[in-house]
């Protein structure tokens, strides 16, 4: 059954192609970029940062997650601001390749509020015991951190190059799960949580020990406790007479990567929040203990399409 929904997919796509390029032929488009490159414009500024600069280029891409959450270990963070992926594809024979964005804003940082703010990541009554030195990090633990300037944000940042990203539309389009096919799409990231009192380097998860998130639109297969949930293509329209494909009510899914500790919160007193907040969050959390879930619209042209709209 896969297999004959990716044959589908791969023939949809195929088609949807052919009808753009098709369409851009009949009014004589084709011939070569400008060496200026301008961003596209009207209905076509959606793709503004795709990197038309590459001549090997072939799709543009932008997907906007609109809701949905991420749940790592004990912590849920709902996703209530729009995060943006865009970039493009170079499509060699099926093989395809994700290209940054033109401005390198290829996965837009975009903080969510955390609920329960910093006293829910820190409660300074976990440092148990009555000797001195407990007593102290506990008293410098309330001292520093239980205070009015409570909010906390969790943002979802690339924690690798862009080329970095794996794509595979055949099975985005397909609904098919993984394993045994790619995932539709593979992200590399890390989780920066920000408050002031917390600084700058707060992060789950860093550029040589990433969070994979290998999204699928099909069922997931995840190690226990959780269990199979599934995604979804959308719905599939176009606009600009044909031009931009639109998957809407997409939903992106993957629950059963892990998550390493949080490391660098709190700057100086890292040594005392860290442990504090892993306990709390309950991290390093094995595969099948976290849940990702991106619900949103995806828009797709193809490279020359978009350098025609500059």
């Amino acid at each position: 059954m896969f297999k004959k929904r990716l044959t589908q997919a791969r023939s949809f796509r195929r088609q949807t192609l052919f009808a753009m390029i098709t369409m851009v032929a009949s009014f004589g488009v084709l011939s070569a970029a400008s060496p200026a490159l301008a961003a596209p414009k009207g209905e076509f500024a959606v793709f503004a940062d795709c990197p038309l600069s590459n001549a090997e280029l072939t799709e543009c891409l932008t997907a906007r997650t609109e809701s949905g959450e991420i749940k790592i270990g004990k912590q849920t963070v709902p996703i209530t601001k729009t995060i943006t992926l865009q970039g493009g594809i170079v499509d060699k024979g099926g093989t395809e390749k994700f290209v940054g964005a033109a401005d390198g804003n290829t996965l837009s940082k975009t903080p969510q509020n955390v609920p329960g703010g910093l006293l829910g990541l820190v409660n300074c009554k976990a440092i148990t015991g009555e000797g001195f030195f407990e007593k102290a990090e506990r008293g410098t633990c309330e001292a520093i951190f239980e205070n009015k300037v409570t909010g906390v944000t969790a943002t979802t940042e690339l924690a690798a190059p862009a080329s970095s990203i794996g794509i595979c539309e055949e099975c985005l389009l397909g609904e098919v799960p993984s394993p045994p096919y790619p995932p539709a799409l593979s992200l590399p990231v890390k989780v920066h949580l920000e408050n002031p009192l917390l600084g700058k380097e707060c992060y789950i998860g860093s550029n040589s020990n990433p969070i994979i998130l290998n999204l699928i639109t099909g069922t997931t297969s995840p190690p226990p406790p959780n269990k199979p949930i599934k995604g979804k293509l959308g719905t599939v329209s176009s606009r600009a007479e044909g031009g931009i494909l639109v998957i809407s009510n997409n939903s992106l899914v993957n629950n059963s990567f892990a998550a390493p500790a949080a490391t660098g919160c709190g700057g100086l007193f890292s040594f005392l929040l860290d442990p504090i907040i892993n306990s709390k969050i309950g991290l390093p959390s094995a595969a099948g203990n976290n849940t990702a879930i991106l619900n949103g619209t995806i828009e797709q042209t193809s490279a020359e399409e978009a350098r025609e709209h500059e």
